[in-house]
């Protein structure tokens, strides 16, 4: 039967938000997935900007490579937690990576759930 255990994603320190520096490819390192192809991570991603214009955000999923990789996104400006990646999963020691449009306004927060088989 499969385990879950709540994880900090790996960019952030203590549990804190990763601000996104950023501005194009390779992003700022938000996660490093678990290693391996038999275990997963799911991914609960939010962010913040805090600017007051709206910023366009890009996930890099485990790639940077357009479109495969990207996911886009505008953040509203001043907006509470907005929700980027709905449990998506990764493996593999694949890395999500961010950047934004404009630098230091978009925070990411959020946690991984490590599923054991």
């Amino acid at each position: 039967m499969a385990t879950y255990a709540k994880q900090l994603l790996s960019g952030s320190t203590n549990g804190k938000g990763i601000l996104v520096v950023a501005t194009a490819t390779a992003g700022t390192t938000i996660h490093t997935a678990v290693s391996g192809t038999s275990d997963l991570d799911e991914l609960w991603v939010y962010a913040v900007n805090s600017s007051d214009a709206d910023v366009k955000l890009t996930l890099e999923w485990g790639e940077a490579t357009a479109p495969d990789g990207n996911i886009e996104q505008t953040v509203p400006a001043e907006s509470g937690l907005m929700l980027l990646a709905p449990g998506l999963l990764l493996q593999n020691s694949l890395v999500l990576k961010a950047f934004a449009g404009t630098t230091n306004v978009i925070v990411i927060h959020g946690y991984a759930n490590r599923i054991t088989a």
